[in-house]
């Protein structure tokens, strides 16, 4: 018993090392590039770091009070908050919405899913380009579209009461990888319990809210919390729509946090109150995530509880 005990453990002991091995070179770049960075970041958020000049002088809590002093840090952070709430609901709907529509599909699933995917492989700026030529107030697509039905559309990236919504148009295109997500727990759904509930005479709508949703509430909760830290580092679609050309004004409802801490880094080289930006953004999307993990884990269903 022994004699087949010890050459177990030492091939299970020489398994173990080649995985460590095959895992170095990432825990080498984990340990560098990002616990490293953002130790180093942590640091020189307390002191004036200026690129420009590569020189920093200690300055205490001085950069986390002016983010309470400037009002752009305020502006950033509630426009943010708002696109947030906007946005993750949105893109939520309309993935689901998408992959119930390929889960019904029997035969050409396939092409269309790969069809519903190929936004999400296109680059950003020309994504942004494209938007930027439909959400034209005066001859954009959409706008003409509108006017067919009797329908003055809005100016799109001009008036800042329909600044946000265009952002959000913008990322709804780019909403596929969540509808995978959605359409393999829709995959993973029991077909008997549809016939059942069928048998009892329950309708598409009861099946849905009763079968569907809690069956689906891990990917639904999952796709929630990745949504909306994506949400809150939101910088892409407004950089490329409003603040790529810095010759003309972008209107303010388009400064997200990300794009301003950009400034702050890279435009003014103010990298020690860039830091401390970055350190109360993480903090924000700390508090945010734990809330929704205490609250909505009450709400997702677990085989286990069965």
């Amino acid at each position: 018993m022994a004699s087949t005990t010890r050459p177990r453990r030492k091939y299970n002991r020489r398994e173990a090392l080649a995985g460590y091995l095959f895992l170095t070179p990432w825990i080498i770049g984990f340990l560098v590039f990002t616990v490293g960075a953002m130790i180093y970041s942590l640091v020189i958020s307390f002191s004036s770091y200026n690129l420009a000049t590569n020189s920093a002088r200690p300055i205490g809590f001085a950069n986390y009070a002016q983010l309470f002093e400037d009002p752009r840090v305020g502006v950033s952070l509630a426009n943010t908050l708002f696109y947030a709430v906007m946005a993750v609901p949105l893109e939520i709907a309309f993935a689901l919405v998408l992959a119930l529509l390929l889960n019904r599909m029997g035969r050409g699933a396939g092409v269309f899913r790969t069809l519903y995917y190929l936004p999400k492989m296109t680059p950003a700026v020309a994504t942004a380009a494209v938007f930027f030529l439909l959400l034209n107030g005066n001859s954009g697509a959409i706008n003409e579209g509108l006017a067919v039905f009797g329908i003055q559309g809005p100016q799109w990236l001009v008036d800042p009461d329909w600044v946000k919504p265009s952002i959000v148009l913008m990322a709804l295109w780019t909403v596929s990888g969540t509808m995978v997500i959605f359409l393999a727990a829709l995959k993973n759904v029991p077909v008997e319990l549809y016939e059942v509930a069928s048998l009892d005479g329950a309708g598409p709508v009861r099946k849905f809210f009763s079968i569907t949703l809690p069956m689906i509430s891990g990917a639904m909760f999952f796709n929630v919390i990745v949504l909306s830290i994506a949400a809150f580092q939101v910088f892409d679609q407004a950089y490329l729509l409003f603040w790529r050309d810095q010759s003309n004004a972008s209107p303010e409802a388009s400064l997200f946090y990300a794009i301003y801490l950009f400034q702050q880094a890279f435009r003014q080289f103010n990298f020690g109150f860039a830091a401390a930006m970055a350190w109360l953004l993480f903090v924000i999307i700390m508090i945010v995530t734990v809330i929704q993990v205490r609250f909505g884990n009450r709400f997702v269903y677990y085989e286990a509880d069965r």
